[in-house]
């Protein structure tokens, strides 16, 4: 069958030579298995609107959001942060401006430079040997850490440790079905046997306490497992790196980093590795190479190419070890440009300034009569409150009196947790937003 053109969609000549191919009289008989009802239900379109009016409806709308300004303490996963200008600039150049997917390096050298570059601060931040170019998100990057250590181990169960986020929790659920890896969520690492591939820890942990990694490394390499930490990268600016304590796969999310929670939709997973799992490792890596002749009496260039695709597109299914099948390119660029512009120095100031704001915030909070800041040993930018009132009246009171009030996480398991928020305040949680919330504390404490 020939086409006029390859976009324009089949001539009515076409679709008949179709439906007389495959046997059917009309287009409507291979729908006759759906509802009459549902085929070609009526839609309620409101009128049609001029380029402007759209725009002054949009912009209306706009207003009705109150997220910006409003003052929020919710954490637990997405965090504002202070993102330089430049990231804007930067990730808006011609460069790398080029196929998302870099299957033909000699068009595609910025975005290729750009994934090694990310691969570099990747590995910086986490003390490991080998990054990849990113994943979808922190949770889906976790998920393939626990694959890739089953793999690596040849065993059939993944332990994770409490607290840690239950998003994440339930990702790697769903990702250890399809090889009908064991899920066991641990209270502690004794539990932690010689059937368990790995051991998942989150540092901050999900109530917002620093781990002391060393002697989880210990706990799991003692019983043959892997240890897999799934690491804050702002927070990494301040504490040790997790390489460094004896984790052998990072995980973590970028995306804060890279422009705020609502940037664009979506997240940014960072996976890291001990350079002998390399081969083990989902997604793509990207290499640097220079010319070996250059000619012309030149310098030798520089050259980049995904040097490592473990998708079973490119080799053996049974090889394969992810189906990843792109990378977060934009966001990875952004996260790069971030803190390549704060440099090891800036990202630790910023940090430390992210932890005193936080630990100033609490210690007013905890001064309010009838209010409490349980300990958990040292923490960086999440806290627990608890109040007067339950945790669900004390959440209802607070955004009564224009307060987004920290994460109600009285349901979990831990003592300390019980009917308490979880607040976090940052290095861009603005004067003004603390102020009110100390207020707005302090009015319901009064009137409890």
């Amino acid at each position: 069958m020939s086409s006029p053109h390859p976009y324009i969609p089949a001539t009515d000549a076409d679709r008949a030579l179709m439906l007389e191919r495959i046997g059917v009289e009309t287009l409507d008989s291979l729908f006759h298995d759906l509802p009459a009802s549902r085929r070609d239900p009526a839609i309620s379109l409101p009128p049609a609107l001029t380029e402007p009016e759209l725009i002054a409806l949009l912009s209306e709308r706009a207003t009705e959001n109150a997220a910006p300004s409003r003052p929020s303490f919710l954490g637990a996963g997405a965090y504002r942060r202070s993102v330089s200008s430049i990231v804007a600039h930067l990730t808006s150049r011609s460069e790398f401006v080029t196929a998302y997917t870099p299957y033909q390096p000699e068009i595609s050298q910025g975005t290729l430079q750009s994934g090694f570059e990310f691969q570099s601060v990747v590995c910086e931040l986490t003390g490991m040997d080998v990054a990849n170019v990113g994943l979808y998100d922190v949770a889906s990057a976790t998920a393939e850490a626990c694959l890739m250590a089953a793999r690596a181990t040849k065993r059939e169960a993944v332990a994770l440790l409490e607290p840690m986020h239950p998003g994440a929790i339930d990702v790697v659920q769903t990702y250890a079905r399809g090889p009908a890896l064991r899920l066991d969520v641990l209270d502690s690492p004794e539990f932690v046997s010689e059937a368990h591939a790995c051991l998942v820890v989150q540092q901050p942990d999900f109530l917002g306490t620093i781990r002391d990694l060393a002697p989880l490394a210990d706990a799991a390499h003692a019983r043959g497992a892997l240890l897999v930490v799934v690491a804050d990268p702002f927070a990494l600016g301040l504490l040790r790196a997790p390489g460094d304590a004896g984790a052998d796969i990072v995980t973590g999310e970028g995306r804060d980093l890279a422009g705020g929670a609502a940037y664009g939709g979506p997240s940014l997973g960072l996976f890291a590795a001990r350079s002998q799992f390399l081969r083990q490792m989902p997604g793509r890596i990207v290499g640097r190479t220079r010319e070996v002749e250059a000619g012309d009496g030149r310098e030798p260039r520089t050259g980049y190419v995904l040097t490592l695709q473990a998708r079973e597109q490119f080799i053996r299914r049974e090889r394969a070890t992810s189906n990843i099948s792109t990378a977060q390119a934009l966001i990875a660029l952004a996260f790069t440009i971030a803190v390549q512009a704060l440099g090891p120095q800036g990202l630790r100031e910023s940090a430390e300034l992210c932890y005193q704001r936080a630990h100033d915030a609490a210690r007013r909070i905890a001064a309010i009569p009838g209010f409490d800041v349980p300990e958990r040993g040292p923490w960086f930018q999440e806290f627990l409150v608890r109040g007067p009132l339950a945790a669900p009246q004390l959440a209802a009171e607070s955004s009564a009196r224009g307060i987004t009030p920290g994460l109600d996480v009285s349901d979990r398991q831990e003592p300390e947790a019980d009917e308490a928020l979880l607040f976090c305040v940052t290095e861009a949680t603005p004067d003004s937003h603390v102020n009110a919330l100390i207020d707005a504390l302090a009015e319901i404490g009064a009137e409890a």
